[in-house]
Order: structure tokens, then sequence, then C-alpha cells
């Protein structure tokens, strides 16, 4: 075991959530709070949950359910795609699995709505098998602690924080691990005012040493359009990424780095939803 992953471990002994409602769901409980938990906090799944639960206590009642009744009970937790993709898959499991939700990771990520790190969550939380898995949080853990550069959106920058996910995820209490290492990176590394003194892996922090945790993980990078005019009767367009956050005149330069230097903004602004800043030569 990788001395990262004791400490985790250790961490997680004195500090770490035991009394989640899913943990001793068994695996269609873990099922259900995984996909809930996919862009949602904890707290506020957790009444959702139960309630869900409650009308859908396993996959059968789930899968002979009507649609318009699963898209109720999900009501107020959005990404309404989770839901159908949970209604789908459990069609699935009572069909292809005797309603018995599957063990190996392979039926498992092959279900709709589940991808690798979810199916990895799955089966170390339910069966204890040794998966490495790669959510929002850890992979706000692991791009912090080795300082890992780049948007993790990117296939060069997944595959080296599925190396290291890979790396540092032990054979002995995987469950335990997997836990831990969401946790960590739920209740301690945060997006923002990460509280590392009580972070049991800060002391070789790469990101800590160098004071540069709110640089990691990289940013998404937003799309830069613009409309050229090189000439009469003629229009092109191009296209750069450019990280989030970068000022307006980068932006400009950015677009001007191989075209005529007269350029006015046509239309500047952004927003979550959709970052974009739209140039027009004069």
């Amino acid at each position: 075991m990788s001395e990262f992953a004791c400490r985790v471990l250790e961490w997680y002994d004195r500090h770490g959530r035991k009394d989640l409602p899913w943990q001793q769901a068994g695996a269609y409980g873990i099922w259900v709070s995984e996909i809930m938990l996919q862009q949602t906090q904890v707290q506020t799944v957790i009444p959702y949950y139960e309630r869900f639960m409650r009308r859908f206590p396993d996959a059968g009642s789930l899968a002979d359910a009507a649609l318009d009744d699963v898209l109720q009970h999900w009501s107020g937790l959005g990404y309404y795609a989770r839901a159908r993709n949970l209604h789908k898959a459990a069609a699935v499991i009572r069909d292809a699995h005797g309603g018995e939700f599957p063990r190996a990771f392979d039926d498992v990520v092959a279900l709709p709505g589940v991808g690798r790190s979810t199916a990895g969550a799955i089966v170390s939380l339910a069966f204890g098998e040794r998966q490495p898995i790669l959510d929002g949080n850890v992979k706000r853990v692991l791009a912090r602690h080795e300082a890992i550069a780049g948007w993790p959106g990117t296939a060069a920058v997944q595959e080296r924080l599925w190396s290291v996910a890979e790396r540092h995820t032990p054979h002995e209490r995987v469950a335990e691990y997997t836990q831990a290492i969401m946790d960590l990176g739920a209740t301690v590394c945060t997006r923002s005012n990460p509280t590392c003194d009580e972070c049991p892996v800060a002391v070789d922090c790469e990101a800590r040493r160098a004071q540069t945790i709110a640089d990691f993980p990289g940013r998404k990078p937003i799309y830069l359009g613009r409309a050229l005019e090189p000439s009469r009767g003629q229009r092109r367009r191009r296209r750069r990424l450019v990280p989030a956050g970068t000022a307006e005149r980068e932006l400009r330069a950015a677009a001007l780095a191989d075209t005529a230097p007269q350029l006015q903004p046509l239309r500047s602004r952004y927003s979550p939803g959709r970052g974009a800043c739209r140039l027009r030569l004069a």
C-alpha cells in the first residue's frame, strides 16, 4: 500500500463519513446514490435518495415503473438524463441479469449512464473489488497533489490522472479508500478555500509547496470564435481555445496572432454556460 493511501485511510478512520444512508444499502442502493451524486452534493442528495429508495427499493420495481413516475421522484435534482438512464439501466438489470445488480466491472460499466469512474466506485464500495475512481473530487485531490497541469477533460490529462489513481488505489481496504478519497476532496481539498492544514497528504502536495493550489485542476478552455473578412465576399471562421478567465486584451491577442492588426469587438461576453468572445475585423 502506498504511503499516500495509508495517510488517506488514517484520515478517514478519524474524520471520514461513515453514516451516509447508502453505505449499507448494497449494490443497488450504491448505484442509485452514485448516479444522484453526479453533479449534486451529498447533503442535497440525501432526502431525494431516501424518498427514491422508498418508492423503488430494488431494480425490478424501478424497471417496472412508468418513466413519468421515476421522473416525478427525481424532480428537484435536475439533470434528468440521469433519471432516464437509471430507468433504462434498471430494465437491463431486470432482463439481462435476473434483477440482480451485476458484480462484474464490465457489466456495470455497460449500463446506461455509467462511466468508468462510476462503475469503479460501485464495484469497490459494494463488492470490495480494486478499481480506481476519478470523479470530480478525486481529480482535484490528485491534480493538486501531483501538480498535474491542464484541464482534466483532455485525453492527455485524463490519462495522467488515471495513472496516478491506479498507482494509489490499494489492494486492501478498497471500499474504505474509495470513500476516503472522495470524502477528502469533498470536505478538505475543496474547490475554493481548501483546508490544507487538515489534509493528510499536504506535506508532499506539489501545488501547496509551490503555492499554486488555485491553478489545479486546470480550467476548461472557452471557445473563441471570430469571423474574418480578409476580402470582399469571403468569410472564414477560425477557432482557438484559450483558458477561461483570460483578460479581454489577451483574447484579442490570441485572435490576432497571425492575422491583420485591426480588430474591433463585435460582442464580448462570458457566462458559465456558454463562454464566447466574438471579434470582427474592421
